[in-house]
């Protein structure tokens, strides 16, 4: 499971390092994710094995239904493999980083399953909207037993 908070830059080259409480390794020792298009035009990293749980998933939703399409279409076409090299960064494609407004500072956050990478910008206005929220969504959740 993946919690917390980190801000850094991207480089010239888009690569954003990725704090090592983040980072998993394979049995080879390689540290691959995917990462692909994420909601409130954020982007969501996951590990092989996150991933895998994803894609059984999207297996399950209906071909029949349009809106099921369109959500595949656009959340798998921007899917890429990347690998953390050996200063703990990853290659974040250009068309992510527009997709995501990412120029030069990002936030790192970690959401359970996933890595969620977001403009700082976007951040800020999203997690106050939120933030303002809380109090109300955690009541709410009682009920759910959480």
């Amino acid at each position: 499971m993946w919690a917390g908070f980190f801000q850094h830059s991207l480089d010239k080259k888009n690569r954003l390092f990725i704090p090592s409480k983040f980072r998993s390794s394979n049995k080879k020792g390689r540290k691959e994710f995917i990462l692909t298009y994420g909601l409130e035009r954020c982007l969501f990293m996951y590990d092989l094995a996150g991933w895998k749980n994803i894609e059984t998933k999207l297996r399950k939703l209906p071909l029949t239904k349009a809106d099921a399409r369109a959500f595949m279409r656009i959340f798998l076409s921007g899917a890429t493999q990347t690998v953390v090299d050996s200063q703990g960064r990853v290659l974040i494609p250009r068309n992510l980083c527009v997709y995501a407004g990412i120029r030069n500072e990002a936030v790192v956050i970690g959401v359970m399953d996933r890595i969620e990478i977001w403009s700082k910008i976007k951040w800020s206005v999203y997690s106050k909207k939120s933030y303002a929220k809380f109090s109300k969504v955690s009541e709410e959740l009682v009920e759910l037993g959480i």
